[in-house]
């Protein structure tokens, strides 16, 4: 059966309200995004999540929608915390899956014929593809402090400088980690993952600052045209997959005891205020903080890398963080909403947090322009830096997109590759 979409405008589709759907679906995207995204695919996803027990005002869908597991990626959606529900597919397997985007002081000149030898230097240095392994193997009891400590513990190791938690989102720690929550296999896959990029979309990228849009807020986040950055692309690898793989599994088989009829099996979840949904949080927190600590490390590595294969001081190559951004994961958070602050559980499943100028959230220096939002374009395409506004905070629970989008499989993408020199065709950009 076909879902209804009625165009609101020309950049959002309403689902309306029916059958076992609580709250309407709301899809953020053009005709064409909707076409190249597969949108009935994606819209019917986002009507199966409106029927989710406690789900506040709307089921929505960013313009990076297209299908997942349960939820689409792209999709995002808000639950009370006494009725609600709390659903491992509305978080994803790559717990804290996200962005962190790097400045330096160099531009793009002063690295001119010398970029091969540092792309070679950072193969070398930063671990990547499936099952890499990272440069520490973590013992039990570090591996814990990981868990509960996330990029403040590898700082505290000498991985970066404390300044860089104030740039991460929730400080690179979200509370009420309990490692007890993480089965004695996840805990096995992360031991030595730790500082690795992984394998399927998660990258380290060169990128050059080309345009500024906003000279205000680009001043604020300190970036200039020209400039050289680094973004990395990466999340909590082995550890994030298998809590998630193991909450579902209890969730899929104790289903039957919440006497819900739900459309999709893979919409399995708990209410919050259970003892399962509190225990799924406490351990996906665990990852979460896993994946903070490995992106700080993979910062560390990068900037150990350019610092030795271009010969410069620290000083000299001036790399800090701009912001860390998750765009995988559930929290709790504040909205006004009806003259009064209500707080409620955000599931962000491919979508990234957007919080608005002035919100306590964020780092002083950016309150007055809002929180960086980064999104990644697709390889060798441009990536954007934006800010949050106070539109995004009262329309989408404070969220955005968090890439390009997909409109093949990777599967596909090989086979329709094949042939083509892919490095000759980047390197010509």
């Amino acid at each position: 059966m076909s879902i209804t979409l009625q165009k609101l405008d020309e950049h959002r589709w309403l689902i309306p309200q029916s059958g076992g759907m609580r709250v309407p679906g709301i899809l953020y995207a053009s005709e064409r995004l909707l076409k190249e995204a597969g949108g009935q695919e994606g819209a019917r996803q986002v009507a199966n999540v409106a029927h989710l027990p406690g789900i506040v005002r709307h089921s929505l869908a960013m313009p990076d929608m297209h299908w997942g597991y349960g939820f689409p990626i792209g999709g995002v959606a808000a639950f009370d915390l006494d009725q609600g529900i709390v659903s491992p597919g509305g978080v994803g397997y790559d717990i804290n899956c996200g962005c962190r985007l790097m400045a330096t002081r160099l531009t793009a000149e002063d690295v001119r014929g010398r970029l091969a030898d540092l792309v070679a230097a950072l193969f070398r240095d930063i671990p990547s593809g499936v099952g890499s392994r990272g440069p520490v193997k973590l013992s039990a009891k570090e591996e814990r402090k990981v868990l509960v400590e996330g990029s403040a513990w590898a700082v505290a190791q000498g991985y970066g400088a404390a300044g860089d938690l104030e740039t991460t989102e929730d400080g690179g720690r979200m509370a009420g980690a309990d490692p007890d929550a993480v089965s004695d296999r996840a805990l096995e896959r992360g031991r030595d993952q730790l500082g690795t990029l992984g394998s399927g979309n998660h990258f380290l990228e060169i990128e050059v600052v080309e345009e500024i849009f906003d000279p205000v807020a680009a001043a604020a986040f300190g970036l200039a045209p020209g400039q050289l950055c680094v973004m990395i692309h990466s999340g909590s690898r082995g550890l994030g997959y298998q809590v998630c793989d193991d909450y579902l599994a209890r969730m899929v088989k104790h289903a039957g005891e919440l006497g819900l009829e739900l459309p999709d099996r893979q919409l399995a979840c708990a209410p919050l205020a259970s003892g399962r949904g509190r225990e799924y949080l406490a351990a996906m927190a665990c990852a979460a903080n896993y994946a903070w600590a490995n992106r700080q490390m993979l910062m560390h590595r990068t900037r150990e890398t350019f610092e030795k294969a271009l010969g410069l001081s620290p000083r000299e190559l001036g790399m800090r963080l701009v912001y860390d951004v998750c765009h995988n994961i559930a929290k709790m958070e504040e909205f006004p909403m009806e003259g009064r602050t209500v707080r409620l559980c955000v599931h962000r499943k491919g979508a990234t947090r957007s919080f608005p100028p002035a919100h306590p959230a964020l780092p002083a220096a950016y309150r007055p322009v809002g929180q960086p939002v980064l999104i990644p374009g697709d390889m060798g395409a441009g990536s954007y830096v934006l800010a949050g506004t106070e539109h995004a905070y009262a329309e989408t629970f404070g969220s955005t997109c968090h890439g390009a989008g997909r409109v093949m499989s990777r599967t596909q993408a090989t086979k329709a590759s094949r042939g083509r020199a892919i490095g000759r065709e980047l390197a010509d950009r």
